[in-house]
């Protein structure tokens, strides 16, 4: 028997260390992703969530290899099943990109080229990693596309994206991703731009082929409802740095940063996020957190959430650098408090 080119011998499929992103903009070089630690394992979703701005897609495009260049920097380690990523040349990351890890992004029009037929851009990703004859190549793209749910593939492999439903233009997205099988799938927001009928059949979709192919995802969202249908495990982050981190049984039910707690009253309708997949949750209600995200360069001393936070004390959550400190098994915050508060989350119906 073969053996598994994927097999890492138990460590995690994406090791993110200290990872931090600089942009040279008006203000300066300005951090915008800041000392960022998280894993995956095999086989595991990692929800990452949080507001607009927070820095989810920075550290989802720095996990690919695609924002180190001019007028950016990028420090620290990313490492997909042992490949180091940061500073690797673009051959490596090329074949890096594709064979391990992949990328599906929120809106599919836009990363779908209108002058080639669906079925042309899977074929063509499949001959440049896979090496395939144009006849395989075509047959493992029909192929794809059955996988991915889409009726009638051999004729939609024939359409051009602007024939397509957003539904299935993101369906197409998702056999790219998923036509050289990598270890490792990124999906920013990939369910934001459809209705919630198409929500819930997508993020179905993605729960049955994380199983037929082993993968592991990083599932960004700024929405925890659709979060609690995916992740084992979520992050939260807030202004460039992650915030809390926990399974997501425990982060539903008795949240350890004031900020997740914000974003959990959102969906204070009760369901401890239990990911049965019967329905995507909406808010009973509209909740929102005072305040809105600082921009990089005026991000406050402290904890950089506490202008906003209900619980903040003077002279301790806005002063000197708040450390993410573990307290208890897989999890951490980076709130001064923790100890002291009690957090509301949401509790099993």
């Amino acid at each position: 028997m073969a053996a598994d080119p994927h097999d890492t011998a138990g460590s995690p499929v994406l090791e993110v260390s200290d990872l931090t992103v600089d942009f040279e903009t008006e203000h300066g070089w300005t951090t915008v992703v800041d000392s960022v630690s998280f894993s995956i394992e095999a086989g595991e979703t990692l929800g990452l969530v949080g507001e607009s701005g927070s820095g989810k897609t920075i550290t989802a495009l720095s996990v690919m290899g695609l924002v180190d260049g001019r007028g950016a920097r990028v420090q620290g380690s990313v490492k997909v099943e042992g490949r180091e990523m940061i500073g690797a040349s673009e051959p490596v990351l090329r074949t890096v990109r594709g064979d391990l890890v992949s990328m599906i992004f929120q809106e599919p029009r836009r990363s779908l080229n209108p002058a080639f037929t669906v079925g042309n851009q899977i074929a063509e990703t499949v001959r440049r990693h896979q090496g395939l004859s144009r006849r395989d190549a075509w047959a493992k793209t029909v192929e794809m596309l059955d996988i991915v749910g889409i009726p009638d593939p051999a004729r939609r492999a024939r359409q051009y994206p602007h024939e397509l439903s957003g539904g299935m233009c993101q369906r197409v997205m998702l056999g790219i991703a998923l036509a050289c099988e990598p270890a490792l799938l990124i999906a920013d927001e990939p369910t934001t731009a459809l209705d919630a009928t198409v929500q819930k059949r997508m993020l179905g979709l993605m729960q049955s082929l994380k199983q037929r192919f082993g993968l592991s995802i990083l599932f960004i969202s700024h929405d925890l409802g659709v979060v609690s249908e995916m992740a084992d495990r979520v992050a939260v982050m807030y202004a460039g740095s992650i915030a809390e981190i926990a399974p997501r049984h425990e982060l539903f039910a008795e949240p350890g940063h004031p900020y997740t707690a914000g974003l959990l009253a959102t969906y204070a309708d009760g369901g401890d996020g239990g990911g049965s997949g019967d329905t995507v949750r909406q808010p009973r209600r509209m909740l929102s957190i005072a305040g809105m995200v600082p921009a990089a360069h005026e991000w406050p001393t402290g904890c950089r959430f506490h202008p906003r936070c209900l619980h903040a004390q003077e002279g301790r959550c806005d002063a000197g650098e708040l450390a993410l400190v573990g307290f208890g098994p897989q999890r951490a915050s980076r709130c001064v408090r923790r100890g002291e508060l009690v957090l509301e989350g949401l509790q099993s119906p």
